[in-house]
């Protein structure tokens, strides 16, 4: 086996910028990922342990019985190793050396709506306050208090978009809001400036909101805060709504994603683009002319040589293998003709070792790849961190 050491210009890094799409579909009381559909399993009525809204963490536990599922553990030692949720006191005063500290799976994230009432307590918004400060630049919409809101007292809901759905940031202008009444398309609310403000696109009547902000979308954080309470039917539609106290409301973006409440005719959707950034590490492994010429394969020696048994002194015996010669693979023209000789090998792997030669990666070829004494090829490698 050949090993080679990567020069300076045989690796280079760089960072693949994606923006994944996501859907969410809430109707009365369920939320749907992507369009995701309830799957049943053999032990579980839903393969993943989770609902059609959420994603789950490591994706284990996959149609497992309840009563039999994977779980994170430690055990408490010298090292003093536990879990973020088991707090310092606890695990000091609670736990005894050489006892087990168990986790649950599976972990799982959704879109989380909540809706407030005007003058309601709302420990979230305010903890926002200082992030909210920091989009100011971009416009007055971010404003926390000012002579048009105070966010702190008015009716508003409030969207968090956990960021294992989107990566680094919400993608700019990609955020679209959809309000269905009885399955047709009531209004609609899009980022079209890509400054954060929500801007109603429809329906176009200017009486029922059309070109107003509703509300402002924070980028990095996840999260859409909607202030617009203006009647989205003109009157036509009534309906009740989670938190109401039984009473029916007309539509409007305040009571986006408020599904929950029972014989619901609405039905809402949130789009938006993700930003993941991907390192990804590029190799450049050189085969050289006259380089890798051997190779460990039984089949690339001829099979013709044989052991032979040879007497020794003293009569001991021994056993020696006769050289063994390259088998000559070179294809010819003609029916039984011996084409000349020429060492020949097929690079079917490309291994990747650390420095100390331990073997961290495989790279495969689709089908082996021939070289001769003179040929000299270049693998591309690329690996995603």
């Amino acid at each position: 086996m050949s090993l080679y050491e990567f020069k300076t210009n045989d690796f280079f890094h760089n960072v693949l910028k994606t923006h994944p799409a996501t859907r969410f579909f809430l109707y009365n009381g369920e939320t749907f990922y992507n369009d995701n559909i309830k799957l049943s399993g053999a032990f579980h009525g839903e393969v993943g342990h989770k609902t059609t809204g959420e994603i789950s963490l490591y994706e284990i536990n996959v149609d497992r019985p309840s009563d039999q599922l994977i779980f994170p553990f430690v055990t408490k030692n010298g090292s003093r190793t536990g879990f973020s949720t088991i707090s310092v006191s606890d695990y000091n005063s609670n736990f005894a050396f050489g006892d087990q500290l168990t986790g649950s799976y599976p972990l799982t994230a959704s879109l989380s709506v909540e809706r407030h009432l005007a003058n309601s307590t709302r420990p979230k918004i305010v903890a926002l306050r200082n992030n909210l400060r920091a989009y100011t630049p971009q416009g007055s919409h971010f404003d926390y208090s000012s002579s048009v809101r105070d966010l702190s007292k008015v009716e508003l809901n409030l969207c968090s978009i956990p960021s294992v759905f989107f990566g680094s940031s919400i993608k700019k202008g990609s955020v679209v809001l959809k309000y269905f009444l009885t399955g047709n398309l009531l209004a609609e609310a899009r980022d079209v400036r890509e400054n954060g403000a929500l801007y109603q696109i429809l329906p176009e009547t200017t009486a029922l909101g059309s070109g107003s902000i509703v509300g402002t979308v924070m980028y990095k954080e996840g999260f859409v805060i909607l202030t617009a309470s203006t009647d989205l039917s003109n009157g036509q539609y009534t309906e009740e709504y989670e938190n109401n106290g039984g009473s029916e409301e007309s539509p409007k973006w305040t009571y986006f994603g408020s599904h929950e409440a029972s014989n619901a005719t609405s039905s809402y959707v949130l789009e938006f683009s993700g930003t993941t950034k991907t390192n990804v590490l590029t190799m450049m492994a050189h085969a050289k002319s006259g380089h890798l010429n051997y190779s460990n394969n039984p089949t690339f020696l001829d099979s013709t040589s044989s052991i032979s048994l040879v007497e020794g002194v003293k009569e001991t015996k021994r056993y020696i293998e006769s050289p063994r010669s390259i088998k000559n693979i070179v294809s010819s023209s003609y029916y039984q003709e011996s084409e000349t000789f020429e060492r020949t090998v097929y690079i079917s792997k490309i291994g990747i070792y650390d420095e100390n030669k331990n073997l961290i990666a495989i790279a495969k070829t689709s089908k082996p790849i021939r070289k001769r004494l003179n040929d000299e090829y270049t693998f591309k490698l690329k690996l995603d961190i």
